[in-house]
Order: C-alpha cells, then sequence, then structure tokens
C-alpha cells in the first residue's frame, strides 16, 4: 500500500512539473518586454530583432511598425525588407522571413552555403543535409496568370495568354522537355518551350514568325493562342531557367 501511495505521489509531482513548465512556456510565448506590439518569442526566432528595444535600428520607428509597413528593422536607412539583405547572403529579408532562415546569418543551416545560394538552386536552407525543395507551376485561366512556388513560397505572378474558345486542357501535367526555340506546325518560332502531357501543347514565350514579327505582344492577359500558355519577353525566359523537367503544373 505504501509503495502505491508513493508511486501516486510521485506521479503527481511530475505531472504538476511539466503542466507548471508548459503554462510557463506559453506565458513566456506572449511576452512582449519592449511594448512594441512584437512578442519576445516573435522578435527572437523570427524577426531576430532585439526583444527589449522597441526600435532595434534606432530610426524613430518600432520594429512593428517598420515590419507592418514593410520596412527593414535592422536598417537604420529607410530601406524595404525586399530592397533590405541584412546578411549579405544574396536573399533579401523579405525572401528571408518567407523561408524561415536567419535574416542575420548568412549560412542559417551552417552547410557552407549561403541562404541566397541554397534558395536560389532550390535547396533546403534549414537542413545541412542535402534537401531539395518543391517546384510546381500554377495557371490560373480565369485571371490569365501564371504563379510559381519553391517549397509552398509564391516566387512571382506573371500575365500570361491562353488558348482562345478555352482551348487549353485543365488538370495536372508535368513538364516533359525544354527547348530554348522550339518550331511550331503553326510555322513559327515558340521561344523557351516547356512542353506538357503529350508534348503537343506548352509554355513559350510569345512566338515569333519567320519574318521576324512578335505575334501577341497586346495580348497578355486575353486568351488567344491556338492552346498554349503564352508568356512575355523576360517572364518567358526567368521560367524556363528555373523549370525542370518534372516541375508539375497545375492548369485551372
Amino acid at each position: 500500500m505504501k509503495i502505491r501511495l508513493v508511486a501516486v505521489f510521485f506521479v503527481f509531482i511530475f505531472v504538476s512539473f511539466v503542466l507548471t513548465n508548459n503554462v510557463l512556456a506559453v506565458e513566456e510565448q506572449n511576452i512582449d518586454s519592449d511594448n512594441d506590439g512584437i512578442l519576445d518569442y516573435d522578435e527572437i526566432n523570427v524577426y531576430y530583432t532585439d526583444p527589449y528595444s522597441k526600435d532595434t535600428d534606432g530610426d524613430g520607428y518600432t520594429d512593428w511598425e517598420e515590419l507592418n509597413t514593410g520596412y527593414s528593422p535592422h536598417n537604420p536607412e529607410r530601406v524595404l525588407l525586399k530592397d533590405n539583405d541584412q546578411d549579405g547572403d544574396g536573399l533579401s529579408d523579405y525572401w528571408e522571413l518567407r523561408f524561415k532562415t536567419n535574416l542575420l546569418i548568412a549560412d542559417t543551416d551552417g552547410d557552407g552555403y549561403s541562404d541566397g545560394e541554397e534558395i536560389n538552386n532550390a535547396y533546403d536552407p534549414l537542413s545541412k543535409e542535402i534537401m531539395r525543395l518543391n517546384k510546381r507551376i500554377e495557371i490560373n485561366l480565369a485571371e490569365q496568370e501564371l504563379y510559381y512556388f519553391l517549397d509552398g513560397v509564391r516566387l512571382n505572378t506573371y500575365l500570361v495568354s491562353s488558348g482562345a474558345y478555352d482551348t487549353t486542357p485543365r488538370g495536372h501535367y508535368d513538364i516533359i522537355n525544354k527547348h530554348p526555340k522550339a518550331w511550331s506546325p503553326y510555322g513559327l518560332w515558340m521561344p523557351y518551350w516547356m512542353g506538357m502531357g503529350t508534348g503537343k501543347f506548352g509554355l513559350h514565350e510569345l512566338p515569333i514568325w519567320p519574318s521576324g514579327y512578335r505575334e501577341g505582344e497586346d495580348h497578355l492577359g486575353t486568351a488567344v493562342s491556338h492552346g498554349c500558355i503564352r508568356l512575355g519577353i523576360g517572364p518567358a525566359e526567368t521560367l524556363y531557367n528555373w523549370t525542370e523537367v518534372g516541375t508539375p503544373v497545375y492548369i485551372y
């Protein structure tokens, strides 16, 4: 009987200890020591700002004011997060926040490669192991827009021109081939071609006739193609260089 009572007592003590520590942990995460509107936990683990100073960079604006208007809380100059690279790793603070890397350390995972290098080559900047990040492309026919994502983070949005009379097939496809300048059976060039499905339709830059005339320069945002998805000059090349054979494409 005594042994049972002792055992129950120690179980009670252990459970009380765990519950107390959990409550304290929750309370700690709800503390805002400098009353700047950002919890200490987020200042330390997300934004890497000073939890004991409302204005980490001393520019006259609180950390909360800067973050909520898109400015860097680390730079005393009035610089937007997207234009500031506090740790000089080639990845702006805006993208560091999106990919949850350290704004103040160039190599968050300490694997010898900067966060910018890893993101630009689609590797996980949060793991020392060699881990690739998933890529995907989405095409919204109703909006005539293309979105492309790395690890679930949208990198950009491009205006497109899909098939006239709803001739672009919807569904899930993969990029099956690529060619910098493919020839179309309609008698024109399709720069930065990326084929899908059986290869009869794909993504490409605005097509060029043998005469040099570029078709559809004013048609982006309007469905006028024979079924392919046309991209503008610049975006087509960027997406071509970023996309690998096997990248999934979702058309809806």
